[in-house]
């Protein structure tokens, strides 16, 4: 005997608290009674039900008054319910649940909010019902469902409508439609709805999904039949149309697929995934695990054959059994799925089993591992015994000596990853570093090839042809296999940008001191002297090239650019009295900014490593000594782009990648550069089209120096005469970007 468990009083409670969203203000006595009915109001005096024959269940609803319409009603799929509302009636049963486990009709709830009571009819299963009335009478008749059936045209009714809009107070519409192609290649429906109060119904008609939205308008810029085959989904068309004062939606998908939808707000969202089948799978599907409709069973020393069978009533599916299944069993198994009952029942009797199609075979393990060793070993002499044919295949991408090595089971493909090859200067220049890009692995045996025993592959490279002689199950194998790989190489345009910025900014502020005196007290001549030059040379502004005999001789100095500093100068001369005071204030400011910009690009196929090279080799002097001349070598200063692409199935793109940026600087007094160097290796993962910052160097040098005369450049206010102050401030930044792109055979790189 099948029968479904019952549900706990308190969950039916609660599952029809969320059935009854659209009601406000739900009140239910607190001892399962009805509220009080108002005056004049219609009362549901009393529910019962019958047994027909060929399993049928009638319902019966007493009212108060007749109705003057069948009520409304709606069903769900999972769970399965019938729901039927009684507007303007209250429920005076005294109690809010019926139990009647009798053929698919589990219990009926009955249930009031506000002015309106909804009876709620829990199913086993999905069901299909009819309404008449008779006078004061309504009868519900459960139609009997076949063990098994299927749910496909059940109507699931996903979001109900407001009250405002069930009263005719409100009409809903469409406001757009899309539809794209998710990221797992699903295909998404998208509707905007004017309002997220729209009632929607989902439904299965045949092949199709059928999405009514109730009490809807459809713009007539809307209703359409869009053919969506292109973006590659499991939906082939969609047609939106208006049906009376509702708006229908039929999407027709293709293959094996299932779908699910949602609704954010105002956007009413479905989405139709293509399911891979699998052959040993009992029921297909992406979920994971067990995803049988569920059922009870109570077995008391039961055959196990007649247990199979009940298996296959329900499933309606092919079940053949071995004659040597035998045995009884006895089981109680409550809401449990029938792919899950049915690995209990084997495993309990030692039993397995082999699916094919929608038939299942099953036979004891030993029985099924025997025949299927005398199968393998059939298939094995067959192989042994088959005639050989030779085919031909002509290659297009593929070299026909990397195919033939590839079918002998030997390594012959490999890319090198750019480890052997650097962007490092070395003598030899630009040979250094693209040594090793273009080198392949090397073949060596391996023990899994992919002819079979007998077969043999041989190779024309002029015409890039395969011979492969070898028996025809294998041939088919090998045209797949060649199909599949016999591709052109996927092309990537990799683009980087070095950005060199520099900031710098420096201060100074010199003196120049000179005086001449000359006393004679008795038989001594004492006195100071040291000037900056004449007086017609300070006039004029123009700094002397000498020190001279300057008492204080600390001037600004040129500064990187070799701009000369700005100077005043002033003579103090007493000619009564023999003395002469110079003084020269210097000061220089000098604020510099430049931004250099490197953009290398290089275009390379995947896994192919690629540089590309730009620079300048400056001589390096090494002086001689008495016995060599001296000797003059060359150093490398390279603007270097390495790189190894891989692309991923996911058009994502993992890059091994390499940059140089290398500056020789200025030469020094005896002719030699020092070489500034920027260099960054590392991997990567980079969406197509997308830039990445490889990383960044900060530098920022400030330096403040004060030369002066020990003691007197102390001195307050009159100690800067006998001093000089030099103030820098150097920023340099760098940084990196890289920019990876997949080129489409169609496009050009522009």
């Amino acid at each position: 005997m099948i029968r479904s468990n019952l549900i706990m009083k308190t969950m039916f409670r609660m599952a029809c608290a969320v059935l009854l969203t659209g009601a406000a203000n739900l009140s239910v006595a607190a001892d399962g009674g009805s509220a009080t009915a108002a005056t004049g109001q219609n009362n549901i005096e009393s529910v019962t039900y019958t047994t027909l024959q060929n399993g049928k269940i009638e319902v019966k609803v007493s009212l108060k008054q007749a109705l003057a319409a069948p009520p409304v009603g709606f069903t769900t799929n999972n769970p399965p319910r019938i729901a039927l509302d009684f507007p303007g009636t209250a429920n005076s049963l005294g109690k809010n649940m019926v139990e009647v486990g009798q053929g698919t009709l589990r219990t009926m709830n009955i249930v009031q909010a506000g002015s309106r009571t909804r009876l709620v009819m829990n199913l086993a299963k999905p069901s299909a019902y009819e309404t008449r009335m008779d006078g004061k009478d309504l009868y519900v008749t459960l139609q009997s469902a076949p063990t098994g059936m299927s749910s496909a045209n059940v109507t699931t009714r996903f979001a109900e409508a407001g009250l405002a809009a069930a009263a005719g107070q409100k009409i809903h519409s469409l406001n757009d439609i899309d539809f794209r192609r998710g990221s797992n290649g699903e295909g998404r429906i998208i509707v905007g709805l004017s309002d997220s109060t729209t009632g929607i119904d989902i439904r299965k008609v045949g092949k199709n999904l059928v999405v009514e939205f109730l009490d809807a308008k459809l713009p007539a810029n809307l209703e359409r039949r869009l053919d969506v085959l292109d973006f590659g989904t499991p939906v082939s068309a969609l047609a939106i149309s208006s049906q009376g004062k509702n708006t229908r939606m039929v999407i027709e998908p293709q293959g094996l697929w299932e779908y699910s939808a949602y609704q954010a707000d105002r956007q009413f969202i479905v989405d139709v995934k293509k399911v891979v089948e699998d052959p040993n799978k009992m029921v297909q599907g992406a979920k994971q695990g067990y995803a049988g409709e569920k059922l009870s069973l109570n077995f008391q020393n039961v055959e196990v054959r007649t247990v199979l069978q009940v298996i296959a009533d329900f499933t309606n599916l092919n079940i053949i059994t071995s004659d040597s299944v035998s045995g009884s069993l006895t089981l109680r198994l409550k809401d449990v799925p029938w792919d899950q009952a049915l690995d209990i029942i084997l495993n309990a009797k030692g039993l397995d089993k082999r699916k094919n199609g929608n038939v299942i075979w099953i036979a004891p393990r030993d029985e099924l591992a025997v025949k299927e060793k005398a199968e393998l070993e059939a298939k094995q002499q067959v192989s042994d015994l088959e005639p050989l044919q030779t085919e031909y295949y002509a290659l297009n991408y593929l070299r026909a000596d990397t195919a033939n090595k590839m079918l002998l089971g030997q390594a012959g493909t490999s890319m090198d990853k750019g480890d052997d090859a650097s962007c490092a200067p070395a003598a030899a220049g630009v040979k250094a570093i693209t040594t090793g890009i273009a080198s392949t692995g090397t073949a060596v045996a391996g023990p899994q090839k992919i002819l079979s025993k007998r077969g043999t592959v041989t190779f024309d490279q002029k015409t890039n042809m395969l011979i492969v002689n070898d028996i025809p199950s294998k041939q088919e194998e090998i045209r797949r296999l060649l199909a599949a790989i016999d591709v052109p190489a996927k092309q990537v345009m990799i683009e980087a940008r070095i950005v060199s910025a520099t900031d710098g900014f420096s201060k100074q502020l010199g003196m120049r001191l000179g005086s001449q005196s000359g006393h004679n007290p008795g038989n001594y001549n004492l006195g100071v002297s040291g000037n900056l030059d004449s007086s017609s040379a300070i006039a004029s502004g123009v700094r002397p090239s000498g020190g001279g005999n300057l008492n204080v001789n600390l001037p600004a100095t040129p500064g990187v650019s070799g701009a000369t500093p700005g100077s005043l100068a002033l003579t103090l001369l007493n000619l009564g009295g023999g003395n002469l005071i110079n003084l020269e204030i210097s000061a220089m400011e000098s604020d510099s900014r430049g931004t250099v910009l490197s953009n290398p690009r290089v275009m390379t196929s995947n896994q192919r490593p690629a540089a590309i090279v730009k620079g300048i080799q400056f001589p390096v002097i090494t002086p001689g000594t008495a016995n060599s001349p001296p000797t003059t070598t060359y150093k490398d200063a390279l603007l270097c782009l390495l790189v190894n692409p891989q692309v991923l199935n996911n058009d994502s793109i993992l890059l091994d990648v390499e940059i140089t940026k290398d500056d020789p600087q200025t030469p020094d007094v005896a002719g030699n550069r020092a070489l500034d160097i920027n260099r960054v290796k590392t991997q990567i993962l980079v969406n197509n089209g997308e830039t990445a910052v490889l990383g960044g160097i900060f530098l920022q040098d400030t330096k403040t120096a004060v030369d002066k005369v020990p003691l007197f450049g102390d001195i307050p206010v009159i100690g800067n005469l006998f001093k000089r102050t030099v103030r820098s401030d150097d920023k340099n930044e760098l940084m990196i970007f890289l920019t990876p792109r997949i080129l489409k055979e169609s496009l050009n790189v522009q």
